[in-house]
């Protein structure tokens, strides 16, 4: 698969993701003609990247650096770090984990400060020991973007000659994570990056599920960080949404993003409309305790338990309709029908994603690139595209 040459405005913008899953960044990377590499170690989502053409390095994170020759050319530092210890941030495992974590983020600012003054003093490799001590190695994990952010600022590139820091940086992650950005953030901005975080629900960006997530965007060079504005209203249970509310467009529902990809993907098999999915995750088997969402409205969060859920008649009888296919559970998280996911555990990769289409907003924001229009929108809902597609009407809202 190929993709159209790059824009001369985005000619600059070289992204690697870190933690890069099956693609859902790098998905909207490419509609938006950016170049991009992920680092991705799970044997499944790579399987998936590669079925997608999406430029992968298969490793671990941590025995990687800016400093490889594979990301000499990358001025965008992406990533959403593996996050289940801090997903329960207000247990008490969840809480010890951030104050490990703030603990540690505090090491690594002083370790650069005494690298930038040519002073010694605990260096990376009594920090990497003491994090290859931690119970759960997850937990370390959520720090690799800053020691990414670190060695660009420190050290040359491969064939360089002097630092070359990060132009921008995206991370994303579940809620609990804003804390851990909010720490990045001081770090960040001690050496010159202007930053912005907060938590967003994606189906102000279009995607048609209801979603939250942790965003941290940094700028370096004077230039201010951007995050994306609202396109779409908030859902809210019980609540009728408006025609339009200052200036938003109402969510997309379940039944609307599966009516556009029937439009435009004439393979995509077809689902009876309307109908209700009726969730198993989290309700401990108690019939009472299931979940109920319309088709007439945005999915729930999709999960990587997703396919527990049933698909029934809306209608007092509930009749069975058959369980979501993964190719409608990928269109629910804003991938496009014909994603080719493979591996063994699909459904905990289309759980894990990025949605696409939020990615798209992120990026597009961050690099000042302009509100995506029709025509990114296009593309991704028709990816990959092929000789009979034509979208080449112009880039409009």
């Amino acid at each position: 698969m190929t993709s159209t040459p790059p824009d001369p405005q985005h000619g600059r913008f070289h992204i690697v993701d870190l933690f890069a899953g099956p693609g859902g960044l790098d998905l909207a990377a490419e509609v938006l003609d950016l170049p991009s590499i992920g680092i991705e170690w799970d044997d499944d989502a790579v399987a998936t990247r590669l079925a997608a053409g999406l430029p992968t390095v298969h490793g671990d994170v941590r025995r990687y650096g800016p400093g490889n020759a594979e990301f000499a050319d990358c001025t965008v530092l992406a990533g959403g770090p593996p996050c289940q210890t801090f997903s329960i941030a207000g247990s008490g495992s969840g809480r010890k984990a951030l104050e490990l974590v703030t603990g540690f983020i505090s090491r690594m600012h002083a370790w650069y400060k005494r690298e930038e003054a040519g002073k010694t003093g605990e260096t990376w490799e009594d920090i990497q020991r003491e994090l290859e001590k931690l119970d759960d190695e997850r937990t370390g994990l959520v720090l690799e973007p800053l020691r990414w952010v670190l060695e660009a600022k420190l050290r040359p590139r491969h064939g360089g000659k002097t630092p070359r820091p990060f132009e921008v940086i995206v991370l994303e992650q579940v809620p609990a994570v804003i804390e851990v950005w909010h720490e990045y953030e001081k770090v960040l901005r001690d050496i010159g990056y202007k930053t912005d975080a907060k938590i967003f629900h994606t189906e102000q960006y279009g995607v048609p599920q209801t979603r939250r997530r942790a965003v941290l965007v940094a700028r370096h060079g004077g230039l201010p960080a951007q995050l994306p504005a609202p396109t779409h209203q908030q859902y809210r249970k019980g609540a009728e949404p408006t025609e339009t509310l200052f200036g938003r467009d109402v969510w997309i529902s379940m039944e609307r993003a599966l009516d556009d990809v029937y439009r435009h993907v004439p393979e995509a098999r077809r689902r009876s409309m309307p109908f209700r999915v009726v969730s198993n995750y989290g309700s401990g088997g108690d019939p009472k305790a299931r979940g109920r969402r319309e088709s007439d409205k945005p999915a729930a969060t999709i999960t990587g338990k997703w396919s527990r859920n049933r698909i029934v008649s809306a209608d007092a009888h509930e009749t069975e309709l058959g369980r979501l296919t993964i190719e409608e559970a990928g269109v629910f998280q804003s991938f496009p029908y014909r994603y080719p996911w493979r591996g063994s555990d699909q459904a905990q990769q289309v759980g894990n994603a990025v949605p696409p289409r939020f990615g798209v907003h992120i990026l597009s924001a961050a690099l000042d690139l302009g509100a995506p229009g029709t025509k990114i929108w296009e593309r991704l809902l028709r990816w990959p595209l092929r000789e009979e597609d034509d979208i080449s009407e112009p880039n409009s809202s």
